[in-house]
């Protein structure tokens, strides 16, 4: 049984990260179960490995380099961050496959709040189509990021994980270029008019878990 565990108030981002890597490693060790650990932080920015420099727009916020997957992202309160840890020993070592369950787990806890997000080729996390606003230069529809996503694994244990917008100050991401992605927004599931809060989404998301993470059998 995956372990949930929910951290109160802001969580310093380097303490996490320490406290992630000694979980990643005793997982993979076989002396510790998985993990779902969910989180906020003070504002903050991280780079992933293919982050550009010219992504960072305005270090308003501290930056840390990290070594999950993807570019700039920020974390901030009103954002849930789902740390997973998680033991892809036992549960297939197919990297792709697991960044899609991910993924689809989000989906899956947005429509419990009859939220539809959708996943796009070559564009990572989870995004919102917005009929409502004015269409791309090219007459396409613009969309909204919802939830980024980033991963990384050692031993074939994951960590990292998860963030998806509540409540946060959207402003705060006018300092980078989030994920390397122009043109597009993004948009949080108040900005979408739920009264949705945090507890809501932990809820939705611990009731959507084992569809996509089923306990181990055996």
């Amino acid at each position: 049984m995956t372990e949930w565990m929910t951290a109160p108030g802001l969580t310093d981002y380097l303490e996490a990260v320490a406290f992630m890597e000694v979980r990643a490693a005793a997982i993979a060790a076989g002396t510790a179960g998985e993990l779902v650990w969910l989180v906020e932080h003070p504002p903050l920015y991280t780079a992933g490995t293919s982050a550009r420099a010219a992504d960072l727009l305005n270090a308003r916020f501290p930056v840390h380099e990290t070594g999950r997957g993807g570019q700039y992202t920020y974390h901030g309160p009103g954002q849930r961050v789902v740390y997973v840890m998680l033991d892809l020993n036992r549960r297939g070592r197919d990297v792709r496959a697991f960044v899609k369950a991910l993924e689809s787990w989000v989906i899956d806890a947005l429509a419990e709040f009859n939220l539809r997000g959708e996943i796009r080729d070559g564009r990572v996390g989870v995004w919102i189509a917005r009929p409502d606003k004015t269409p791309l230069p090219d007459g396409s529809m613009r969309e909204d990021k919802i939830a980024a996503i980033g991963v990384k694994l050692r031993k074939w244990v994951s960590f990292h994980g998860i963030s998806i917008n509540v409540e946060p100050d959207l402003d705060h991401y006018s300092g980078i270029v989030p994920c390397g992605i122009s043109g597009h927004g993004v948009t949080s599931l108040v900005d979408m008019g739920l009264p949705v809060g945090m507890e809501d989404l932990d809820l939705a998301l611990r009731a959507t878990f084992t569809r996509h993470f089923p306990p181990f059998e055996g």
